[in-house]
């Protein structure tokens, strides 16, 4: 009979439990013995969730994050980050985040950056030529032994070790391959342990696979899978995020007892699958859409799993198509959600039901769960056909935009002339990104509004004065260029979607985006539409209380479209362009309201890039049209900036240049600069802020590593068009981090243009 399993479950708990441990504890307010109890009682509860499921994923909790999890079993993390006699948690974290619970000086943070093409973050593996490992299993068995101990069917999940080495940074892809003979032996080490424990099955997680791989890659995945299978439990090779039908003759080769492939985003290889992989080994299908929250169409999923199911057996087993880690936990405690739009959604605890009903259909006939099917086929058939989905008026805008240039009036050296004009700025201006610290005065104003408990008016008064807090401390430090702070907003893009028509929000949908950092995606359900304006008010006020000119702060479309829930009854790229007319609208308010600069977020523009260079053109056009859209019709004298985080922008800086913002600024404080070198080849013509201040970490900045980084941009780029600005925005951070933080950051500034204006040369 058909098996079901998971890859993976959400670890911060349904109300976000782990969160607040984890900060507790680096606060100091709680004992070790503490965070180590409540990791035990998710990871129970957890299992508890899939105890109906054939087995019980173990592996799959961490504390911050996987990847550095595999640094931290296979004894590579930084030598930085770990001091003599200190616990394995404590070195953790201090590579995680620069320090833990100790108040002893903090170290430099690893570098962050994304899992493949999701909104979640992992710590990058450091390496070089001497990287040797060693294998500290004591917390990883633990948990498999806790686990056994509950009397769960244990399914060992493992980052595999060509995606483990695939995922770090230090020499080029061919030096990193090279590593893997140290790293086999300690994989071959582990799964005798694991063996030896009654361990039946274990996952090896090698998403590395579903992308444009080099030769040396592929080499090390010969020789890996070549001996692994042997060395302990039963081994299912799990890809997902694409397929990998195309190495189908060459995974076959593998001695795998079975293979994992993604049915959501790949459906298109299931065919072949079911045709070539052997029928004595297991093939697991991704059925379930573990990136989205929308239900499935389980009638439809049966059609086509019935003939695969006739032909397989026992050796087919169900799965969602990669880790829930993407999907909040349980659709059940969102109470305050319109039932109808409820109805539509299934959330991780929900996809794991809806396992259970297509493997008792396989296994019993559909009659065993017609209520199911027929409650399921309801739902979707409500969902299509509601007229809160589509709106013709938003297809007619866009159809009539199509028909207009939107390209900016000008090129960028006429434009940046104009600006100069209208507000004279120095050689490195400084500015921030544009939030500052959520204070807890802030949230419980919010919380209280949002309750009733103050009116709309008393609200109002109380965030003005925030804002005109904000503004004092900018224009104390000496910033160049201002922002409002953002007090009034829960995050960059809910708030927004708040305003705009399409959108509904949950209470209770978090998911993980790094460490402790959670984020509660909007759900985009229908056609977008901006009936009023969303930021004109705070703007307007905030540029009221000073000289300097201030920044409009919108969140971009292709930003807004990643890190919501997207509805998948439209193309998303029509949905993004959707969405760019509604910040077009917002942008020429602002415009019109006297705002000299208007800020377009387009954050999660690099991480949206499919994983696949054939897939890179059509999406890189549609993200930089969007954009174009947002800004389409702005005077030449209004400066457009846009931010991006965490992007390795040297393969699609033709695209960066094409989008033409006059000034765009990125992440670049943890990787000493190192975005930069696609400098080194290709000519960025516009205006560029490298972030110089890493906002992630709790350390604070000097001024010799503020300067160091400065000179390091400076070598590519030209002073008079280098700005100067912390990596992203500040609102995770407190005011006493903030301010001597920013006020390093102008000191240098300050210093380097008298420097400048000294030594005219030298710009």
């Amino acid at each position: 009979m058909v098996s079901i399993h998971h890859l993976g479950f959400p670890r911060i708990g349904a109300q976000r439990e782990l969160k607040f441990a984890l900060e507790s504890y680096w606060r100091g307010e709680s004992e070790r013995a503490q965070l180590l109890a409540v990791g035990a009682r998710l990871r129970q509860q957890n299992w508890q969730r899939q105890a109906d499921l054939d087995l019980q994923s173990v592996g799959d909790f961490s504390f911050y994050d996987q990847v550095l999890d595999a640094s931290l079993l296979w004894g590579v993390l930084p030598a930085r980050a770990r001091r003599p006699g200190a616990h394995l948690l404590d070195d953790y974290f201090r590579a995680a985040r620069g320090r833990s619970a100790d108040l002893a000086e903090g170290v430099a943070a690893g570098q962050m950056t994304k899992w493949f093409d999701t909104n979640y973050h992992y710590i990058v593996p450091e390496f070089s030529a001497d990287s040797e490992f060693h294998l500290q299993p004591d917390l990883y068995l633990a948990q498999v032994r806790e686990a056994q101990q509950q009397g769960h069917r244990v399914k060992a999940v493992l980052i595999g070790p060509v995606t483990y080495l695939y995922l770090g940074r230090g020499g080029d892809a061919a030096a990193r391959a090279a590593l893997l003979p140290r790293l086999l032996p300690l994989y071959q080490d582990l799964l005798r342990q694991l063996q030896e424990l009654g361990v039946a099955w274990v996952q090896m997680d090698e998403p590395a696979l579903v992308t444009d791989l080099e030769d040396c890659w592929w080499r090390a995945y010969d020789q890996a899978y070549s001996v692994l299978p042997a060395a302990g439990p039963q081994m299912l090779l799990s890809t997902y995020f694409g397929g990998v039908g195309e190495h189908y003759q060459r995974i076959c080769r593998w001695p795998l007892h079975g293979l994992h492939i993604d049915a959501v985003r790949a459906p298109e290889q299931v065919a072949l699958w079911a045709a070539v992989w052997p029928k004595d080994r297991v093939l697991s299908l991704g059925v379930i859409d573990g990136r989205n929250i929308w239900r499935s169409d389980l009638s439809a999923l049966l059609d086509r799993l019935e003939p695969i199911h006739a032909e397989r057996g026992e050796r087919l087993w169900l799965a969602p198509s990669c880790s829930l880690l993407h999907v909040p936990v349980d659709l059940r405690s969102e109470s305050g959600l319109d039932p109808e739009l409820k109805s539509w959604c299934a959330f991780a605890q929900e996809k794991l039901e809806e396992l259970q009903i297509l493997a008792q259909a396989l296994r019993s006939g559909r009659a065993a769960v017609a209520a199911q099917l027929a409650a399921a086929d309801q739902a979707l058939a409500a969902r299509r056909s509601s007229p809160r989905v589509h709106d013709a008026s938003v297809a007619a805008a866009l159809r009539e935009m199509a028909t207009l240039r939107q390209q900016r009036h000008s090129p960028f050296a006429a434009r940046s002339q104009l600006q100069q004009a209208r507000w004279p700025r120095p050689l490195y201006p400084t500015t921030t990104i544009g939030s500052f610290p959520q204070t807890e005065e802030i949230r419980a104003v919010r919380s209280l509004h949002r309750r009733g408990e103050i009116d709309t008016a008393e609200y109002t008064r109380q965030m003005q004065a925030q804002i005109a807090h904000c503004v004092a401390e900018q224009e104390k430090l000496g910033l160049d260029i201002l922002v409002h702070g953002e007090a009034e907003r829960n995050d960059m893009v809910e708030y927004f979607a708040e305003f705009l028509q399409g959108f509904a929000f949950s209470s209770h949908a978090w998911v993980q985006s790094y460490g402790s950092r959670c984020v509660k995606p909007p759900i985009l359900f229908g056609d977008v539409r901006r009936p009023a304006p969303m930021t004109v008010a705070w703007a307007q006020y905030a540029q009221s209380l000073t000289d300097k000119p201030m920044k409009g702060m919108l969140t971009g479309p292709v930003t807004l479209l990643n890190w919501s829930f997207v509805r998948d009854d439209q193309p998303r790229a029509t949905t993004c362009l959707q969405l760019a007319l509604a910040v077009r609208a917002e942008v020429l308010d602002l415009e019109a309201a006297g705002l000299p600069i208007i800020q377009i977020d387009e954050a999660a523009l690099r991480e949206g890039l499919p994983l696949r260079r054939k897939d890179w053109p059509a999406y890189l056009d549609n993200a930089v049209a969007a954009f174009a859209l947002a800004a389409h019709g702005v005077d030449d004298a209004t400066q457009i900036h846009t931010h991006m985080c965490y992007s390795e922008f040297g393969d699609i800086m033709e695209s960066i240049i094409a989008m033409d913002a006059d000034v765009i600024t990125i992440e670049t404080a943890r990787s000493a600069m190192q975005l930069l070198d696609a400098f080194d080849t290709l000519h960025y013509p516009n205006d560029i802020g490298p972030g110089v201040y890493d906002i992630h970490a709790p350390n604070l900045p000097s001024d010799e590593q503020i300067e160091e980084l400065l000179r390091a941009a400076g070598r590519r780029i030209p002073a008079d068009r280098l700005w100067v600005n912390p990596d992203c925005g500040l609102k995770t951070r407190r005011w006493p981090e903030v301010l001597p933080a920013l006020a390093t950051l102008v000191r240098v500034a300050r210093r380097l243009r008298q420097e400048a204006v000294a030594q005219p040369a030298l710009v």
